[in-house]
C-alpha cells in the first residue's frame, strides 16, 4: 500500500524580513517595532488555524526572537497540548534585539557564521529553548545546515533526530533571480529526505559509521523539472512561492495540486513511499500583500493548499506527521543503500517531457528524456567531500556540492560556438554521418528486478542517408554497486548488414557555478590489453584511443573523484583533452555493431583517495 507522509512546518518569525523591510521603508531600523511583531504573530496564528481546521498537525519551529515573546510561547504550548503539534527550534529568524546585543552581528544565516560563532549561537538557542519549555527540542533546521554545524549539535544535544537541512537546487539560479543578493548557494543535495554523511550534509550516508545521526529533510518539495531549469523559489509546495512565480489564474493555483500529486506518484519508484513538505513563515502573508497579490489572495492560496492536504487525509491517502515522528518512521523503513528515484513529468508547461532523478550514497544524477536520456547532472557523493562553509573557510558562501556534469551551467550538448559542453550521452555513426542521441526526444518507463532499478527508454528512429535504424537505451542501477549500467541497442535496421559505431561518452568538468575551474592535474587514462596511455590535463587538445579496452578513467583530484568506464566485450576506449575556450575532458568507449547488436558499458563513481 502506498504511503504518503506530510510535514507541515510553521515558524513564529517575529521580525520577518519582508514585513520588516516594508515597515522600515523611509524609516530607521527598529527590530522591536510593535506593528511588525503583532502582525507576524497574527499571521502565525492564522496559519496554524488553517492547518488545524483541515485536521492537520504541524511542527512549530520556534525562532530565537519568539523565545522572548510570551504570546508566541503560549500559542506553541497550547497547540502542542491541544493538537499534538511538535515544538522544535529553528535557526531562521535569528535577528532581533536580543541577538544583536549578544552577538553584535547582522548575519542572518547560521551556516555563514564562523565555526566558533556557530557553537556559541547553538548553545544560546538550545539553552534558551530549555529555559522556556523545560525540555530540549528533537527537531531543528534552517535553509541550510552544514555538516560541521550538525555534527556539533548532535554531539552536544544528542536528542536531535531531524533537521530541515537544505533548499533543493537553490544555488546560482536563485541567486541571479533575487537580483544577485540572495546568498543561498546550496545546489547538489537530495530532493527528498535522506540520512546525511558526517562529512558533507548533501551526501547520503553510506553506512552507520558515516551516519551523521539525524534525518535531513529539504526546505519544501520542489518541482524537479522547473527548478532544475529555473529558480527554486517559484516552483514548490509553498503557495506564496507559486504566486510569486505567477503560476496561477483567476485566483486559483491548480499547479499546487499537480505538484502534490506528482510527489504522491513517486511511491511507484520508491517501494510505496512518498513524501511532501511545506514550510512557511509569516512574512509571506503580509497584510499589505506581496508582489502583485493582495492579502486576500495570499490567504486564499494558503487555505486552498491546506484544504487539499486535508482532503487527502480524510480519504486516507495522506498521513500528517510531526518532523520527529517522520524521522522515526524514515529510519524504520529505509536502508542506507536504498536509492531515491523519481521519474518526473512536466506539470508546469504540460509537455510530454520527462526527467529521471536518482540519488544514493555514491552519486546523484539526472537524465533528460528530451535529450534522448542524456545525463545532464552528476554529483559525486562517493567522494564525501569535506567542504566547510561560513566565515573563515575557503568556500564561505558557496555551500553547493560540486558537479561533474551540469548541462545548464556548462553548456551540455548545445554549445554556442566551439568545443563541447558537460553531458553524458551516446553518438551513433554510419559512414560520414553522426547523430548524438541528445537530439532525439523519447519517453521512459521504470521497472525493478530484485535489487536493480531499470529505466527503459522508448526506441528512437535515426535516419541516415542510406539506412534507417531504431535505437533503444536502457539504464540499470543495481543497489549498492555505485555503478550505472547503460545499454545502447540497435533493435531494427532497414539494412541488416549495415555497420554502425556506437560511441558512449562523458564530457565533464567540475564546479559549483557557471564559471570554469582549473582542470590542471586532472588525469585521463586508458587501460587495455596492449598497455596504458595516460596524460595530465594541460589544455593541449591531446587525444588517444586504444583497442581491446579494459577501462577508461578520469581522475579529478580537485573533487577527490575517480570516474571509470568499462565495457563487456571487445571495444575501443579513448580520451580527449580540451582547451581553454572549451575547458572539458571527454572519456568514451565505442564499438562497431550491426542490427540487433549492442554496446553495454558501466560508469562507476568512486572516491579517489
Amino acid at each position: 500500500m502506498a504511503k504518503f507522509y506530510l510535514n507541515i512546518v510553521h515558524r513564529p518569525e517575529m521580525v520577518p524580513e519582508y514585513i520588516q523591510k516594508e515597515a522600515e521603508h523611509g524609516k530607521k531600523e527598529d527590530l522591536t517595532r510593535r506593528s511588525v511583531l503583532q502582525e507576524s504573530l497574527d499571521i502565525f496564528r492564522t496559519q496554524q488555524q488553517i492547518a488545524h481546521d483541515n485536521g492537520l498537525r504541524t511542527t512549530i519551529q520556534m525562532t530565537y526572537a519568539s523565545l522572548f515573546n510570551e504570546e508566541a510561547i503560549a500559542i506553541a504550548k497550547e497547540h502542542h497540548q491541544r493538537y499534538g503539534d511538535e515544538i522544535g527550534l529553528t535557526f531562521l529568524g535569528l535577528q532581533c534585539k536580543e541577538f544583536r546585543e549578544k552577538f553584535h552581528s547582522k548575519e542572518l544565516a547560521i551556516w555563514l557564521f564562523s565555526m566558533e560563532d556557530k557553537r556559541r549561537i547553538v548553545d544560546e538557542l538550545f539553552s534558551k529553548f530549555y529555559e522556556v519549555f523545560g525540555f530540549f527540542p528533537t527537531s531543528t533546521g534552517s535553509y541550510y545546515m552544514d555538516a560541521e554545524l550538525v555534527n556539533y549539535i548532535k554531539e552536544k544535544y544528542p536528542m536531535i533526530k531531524v533537521a530541515v537541512a537544505t533548499c533543493w537546487e537553490e544555488g546560482p539560479k536563485a541567486y541571479r533571480n533575487a537580483n544577485n543578493s540572495w546568498y543561498t548557494l546550496l545546489d547538489g543535495g537530495p530532493w527528498n529526505p535522506w540520512i546525511p554523511s558526517k562529512r558533507n550534509i548533501h551526501c547520503i550516508a553510506s553506512d552507520a559509521e558515516d551516519d551523521i545521526g539525524i534525518v535531513a529533510i529539504p526546505h519544501l518539495s520542489r518541482d524537479l523539472m522547473a527548478v532544475f531549469d529555473g529558480p527554486g523559489s517559484y516552483y514548490g509546495t509553498h503557495p506564496q512561492n507559486i504566486l510569486r512565480g505567477m503560476v496561477y489564474e483567476n485566483g486559483e493555483i491548480p499547479y499546487f495540486k499537480n505538484l502534490v500529486d506528482q510527489y504522491r506518484a513517486l511511491h511507484k519508484y520508491n517501494h510505496g513511499y512518498a513524501y511532501n513538505m511545506m514550510f512557511v513563515g509569516p512574512g509571506w502573508m503580509s497584510k499589505s500583500g506581496r508582489w502583485e497579490s493582495d492579502y486576500n489572495l495570499l490567504l486564499k492560496s494558503y487555505k486552498d493548499a491546506m484544504a487539499y492536504y486535508g482532503e487527502l487525509k480524510r480519504k486516507g491517502e495522506l498521513q500528517d506527521l510531526t518532523m520527529s515522528e517522520f524521522a522515526d518512521i524514515y529510519r524504520q523503513e529505509h536502508t542506507y543503500t536504498q536509492p531515491e528515484c523519481a521519474l518526473w513529468k512536466d506539470i508546469l508547461y504540460g509537455s510530454r517531457r520527462q526527467m529521471f532523478w536518482y540519488a544514493d550514497p555514491w552519486m546523484r544524477f539526472c537524465l533528460d528524456m528530451n535529450q534522448g536520456g542524456a545525463m545532464v547532472d552528476l554529483r559525486p557523493y562517493a567522494a564525501k567531500l569535506v567542504r566547510p562553509c561560513g566565515v573563515g573557510t575557503k568556500a564561505n558562501q558557496d555551500a553547493s556540492y560540486p558537479y561533474l556534469v551540469q548541462s545548464l551551467y556548462r553548456a551540455g550538448y548545445f554549445t554556442h560556438y566551439a568545443g563541447e559542453g558537460a553531458v553524458k550521452s551516446c553518438k551513433i555513426s554510419h559512414g560520414s554521418e553522426q547523430i548524438d542521441l541528445c537530439t532525439c526526444r523519447t519517453l521512459a518507463r521504470f521497472s525493478e528486478e530484485g535489487q536493480t532499478r531499470i529505466l527503459t527508454l522508448d526506441p528512437v528512429t535515426i535516419e541516415f542517408e542510406d539506412v534507417v535504424i531504431k535505437v533503444q537505451s536502457i539504464f540499470r542501477l543495481t543497489e549498492g554497486s555505485g555503478e550505472i549500467e547503460i545499454i545502447r541497442r540497435i533493435i531494427e535496421s532497414s539494412d541488416p548488414q549495415a555497420e554502425f559505431t556506437v560511441d558512449e561518452y562523458l564530457t565533464g568538468c567540475y564546479g559549483t557555478t557557471e564559471y570554469p575551474e582549473d582542470l590542471s592535474g586532472v588525469r585521463l587514462r586508458l587501460v587495455s590489453s596492449a598497455g596504458v596511455d595516460a596524460i595530465e590535463y594541460a589544455y593541449k587538445c591531446r587525444e588517444a584511443e586504444l583497442e581491446d579496452i579494459q577501462r577508461v578513467e578520469a581522475l579529478i583530484p580537485q573533487v577527490d573523484t575517480l570516474l571509470t568506464m568499462r565495457a563487456d566485450g571487445l571495444a575501443s576506449g579513448y580520451y580527449r583533452e580540451g582547451f581553454s575556450f572549451s575547458p572539458m575532458y571527454t572519456i568514451g568507449i565505442k564499438k562497431s555493431v550491426k542490427s540487433n547488436g549492442e554496446l553495454r558499458t558501466w560508469l562507476k563513481v568512486a572516491k579517489a583517495s
